[in-house]
C-alpha cells in the first residue's frame, strides 16, 4: 500500500509525486492517458521528421519557478533552447514590436514606434527588478504567501506601493496609455494579457501583461530541446529514480472516501489502490468535486460554488510542417520564437467583444508559434515546425465569419476554421500557405479527448479572471490545496497560483501533505519547495 495516491501524470501532479518521495514516501501515480504530461507532451505525426508539441510550447513561467529550479531536471536530460527574440508583434504595414532578453534591444523597438517609450519601458523593468524577487515568491507559494507580500508590503511602503498596486489592478489598454505615446509597448503589454483570458479591458489584465512581459524579459521564453515532452520526460526519470511507482493507461472514477477521509482511489478497471496517507488529485475542479468525490461527502455550499465555476475560453489549434520560413514583412517576426498576431489594440479587443457575445471570431486573434526557430532540433534544416492556436467560445451562438460555423466542430467545421488560421496568418506572412507541407486540426473536441483537464481546450484550469484569483481560486473561501475531505488535496491548474507549466500547484498540495503528517523537516521542506536548496537529489529524512 503506497503512502500517497497522485491522480494524474501531468507537471503539477508529477511535480507533487517528485516532492513526496523525495520525503521518503512511497508514491503511486495514476495516468489515464498512455503516457504521462498531462499537456506537457509532443509528437512526431504532422510529417516525417518534425517534431511538434500537442499543446504548451513555450515555459518562461518553468524557467523563473523555484520549484523546478529545485527539481534539477537538468541532472535528469532537460535542456533548454531560446530564439534569438522571445517575442513579436508584427502589424500589416510590416512594423512590429520586439520583446528581447536583451532590454536595450526591446526598448530601442518600442522608440521606433515613438520616441521615450524605450525608456518607459526601461522604468516598468525597473520596478520589475527592484521586486522580482518578492512577486515571484508570492506568486509559487501556498495562497496567502504572508512571508513573501510582508516583505513585499515593506518595500512598497518606502517606494510608492500604492502605485504599483493601482498599477497592477489597471485594465491592460489603460496601462499601455498610461505609459507608451506609440502602439508598440501597448502591444507587447496587451498580447501578453491575452495569453489568459483577458480582454484588453478587464481589470488585472494590466498586471497579468505586465507580468508575463517581464518574465519574458528576463527568463526569455525557451523550450525544451527535442519537444515539450522532454520536460516530462526528466520528471519522470527524476520521480522512477527515488523509487516511485508510475502507471499509464488507468483512470481512475472514483475517490474512496471513509469517516469523511479519503483512503484510495477506485479505477474504470473495477480495481482500487488504497493509499496509506493521502490522496492528491491533478485534475479539474469541476472533475474533482462533480465527478470523483460523491456528494454526499461534500458540504452543499461547495457543490453549490461548483455551479458558479468558470472555465478560461476554449482553444482551437493547429500545427504545421513548413517546407522554409514563414514569409513575414519585415525582419522582427522571423527571429521570434512566439509571434502574436492582431492588427493593432482595437483588433484585440473586437476579438475578446465576439467572444463575449459567443461568436466565433472571423479575425481570430492568434499566437504563433516558431519552433524550429526556438530549437533547430525540430526539423531538418531549412524548414519550420509552427502552430498557431486562437480562441473560441465554449458556447457557440453564431458565427462573426461568412461561413456559418456553429461550434460542432466536425471534420468540416475544423477544416473550415484552420483555413480561417491561416488567412488570418496571411495577413502578416503573404506567401504562408505555399510553404505547408502538412497541417494538423486540434479542435476542442480533440484537445479535451487527449488531455481530460483540457476542457473544451482550456488551457488555464479555468478563468484567470479576478473574480476566481487568489483565495476565489477555484472557490470562493479556499485558496490552497486542502479539501473539505481530509486526506484529499487539489495538485492542478485549477488550484492557486493557476495555469502555465510552473509546478507550484503540486508543490503547494506536496507541502500541504507533508504539514498534515509531519513527515518531514519543515526547514529543509521549505528549502526544497522554494528553490533554495541545491541539492535535491537526496530525500528528506523523517
Amino acid at each position: 500500500m503506497p503512502d500517497a495516491v497522485v491522480i494524474g501524470a501531468g507537471p503539477n501532479g508529477l511535480v507533487a509525486a517528485n516532492l513526496l518521495a523525495d520525503a521518503g514516501w512511497d508514491v503511486h501515480v495514476l495516468e489515464e492517458q498512455p503516457e504521462p504530461g498531462g499537456a506537457v507532451r509532443h509528437d512526431d505525426q504532422v510529417a516525417p521528421g518534425f517534431v511538434n508539441d500537442l499543446f504548451s510550447s513555450f515555459y518562461p513561467l518553468a524557467a523563473a519557478s523555484p520549484v523546478l529550479a529545485g527539481l534539477r531536471l537538468q541532472d535528469h536530460g532537460l535542456r533548454w533552447s531560446h530564439a534569438p527574440h522571445v517575442l513579436a508583434h508584427p502589424l500589416s504595414d510590416g512594423s512590429c514590436a520586439v520583446l528581447d532578453r536583451d532590454v536595450r534591444t526591446t526598448a530601442a523597438s518600442l522608440d521606433a514606434f515613438a520616441p521615450g517609450d524605450g525608456q518607459s519601458w526601461h522604468r516598468l523593468h525597473d520596478v520589475w527588478e527592484r521586486n522580482r524577487r518578492d512577486i515571484l515568491d508570492a506568486l509559487f507559494t501556498p495562497f496567502p504567501p504572508v512571508r513573501a507580500t510582508a516583505r513585499l508590503a515593506a518595500r512598497l511602503r518606502a517606494g510608492g506601493g500604492l502605485r504599483l498596486a493601482r498599477t497592477l489592478v489597471l485594465p491592460v489598454r489603460r496601462l499601455g496609455e498610461e505609459e507608451f505615446r506609440g502602439e508598440g509597448g501597448r502591444l507587447i503589454l496587451a498580447g501578453n494579457a491575452l495569453h489568459a483570458d483577458l480582454a484588453p479591458e478587464a481589470a488585472g489584465s494590466g498586471g497579468f501583461g505586465w507580468l508575463m512581459s517581464m518574465l519574458g524579459q528576463t527568463y526569455g521564453f525557451p523550450v525544451p530541446v527535442g519537444g515539450a515532452g522532454a520536460l516530462t520526460a526528466a520528471l519522470v526519470h527524476r520521480l522512477r529514480s527515488r523509487g516511485a511507482t508510475l502507471t499509464c493507461g488507468r483512470r481512475v472514477d472514483k475517490i474512496l472516501v471513509r469517516d469523511g477521509r479519503a483512503v484510495g482511489v477506485r479505477t474504470a478497471d473495477g480495481g482500487t489502490v488504497t493509499a496509506r496517507r493521502a490522496v492528491l488529485a491533478d485534475v479539474s475542479v469541476p472533475a474533482l468535486y462533480g465527478e470523483l468525490v460523491d456528494a454526499a461527502d461534500l458540504p452543499g455550499q461547495v457543490l453549490d460554488d461548483l455551479r458558479r465555476f468558470q472555465w478560461d475560453f476554449a482553444t482551437f489549434k493547429v500545427d504545421w510542417a513548413l517546407d522554409g520560413p514563414v514569409p513575414w514583412r519585415g525582419e522582427g517576426p522571423g527571429r521570434a520564437g512566439t509571434v502574436h498576431l492582431a492588427d493593432g489594440l482595437d483588433e484585440l479587443t473586437r476579438f475578446m467583444a465576439q467572444i463575449s457575445r459567443r461568436e466565433i471570431p472571423d479575425r481570430p486573434f492568434t499566437l504563433f508559434g516558431q519552433m524550429t526557430t526556438s530549437d533547430p532540433s525540430r526539423s531538418p534544416g531549412g524548414t519550420e515546425s509552427a502552430w498557431a492556436y486562437t480562441h473560441v467560445p465554449h458556447d457557440v451562438r453564431a458565427d462573426a465569419g461568412e461561413e456559418g460555423l456553429t461550434g460542432r466542430w466536425d471534420a468540416k467545421e475544423q477544416e473550415i476554421m484552420a483555413d480561417r488560421v491561416e488567412r488570418h496568418v496571411e495577413r502578416f506572412a503573404p506567401g504562408f500557405r505555399s510553404v505547408i507541407r502538412a497541417r494538423r486540426v486540434l479542435a476542442p473536441p480533440t484537445l479535451q479527448n487527449m488531455d481530460r483537464n483540457l476542457y473544451g481546450g482550456a488551457i488555464n484550469g479555468g478563468t484567470t479572471a479576478i473574480h476566481q484569483q487568489l483565495f476565489f481560486r477555484p472557490l470562493p473561501g479556499t485558496g490552497r490545496p486542502e479539501t473539505p475531505v481530509a486526506g484529499l488535496f487539489l495538485a492542478s491548474a485549477g488550484a492557486h497560483p493557476g495555469g502555465g507549466v510552473h509546478g507550484a500547484p503540486g508543490a503547494n498540495a506536496a507541502r500541504a501533505v507533508l504539514r498534515r503528517n509531519r513527515w518531514a523537516a519543515p526547514e529543509r521542506l521549505q528549502r526544497l519547495l522554494t528553490g533554495r536548496d541545491r541539492t535535491g537529489d537526496r530525500r528528506l529524512s523523517r
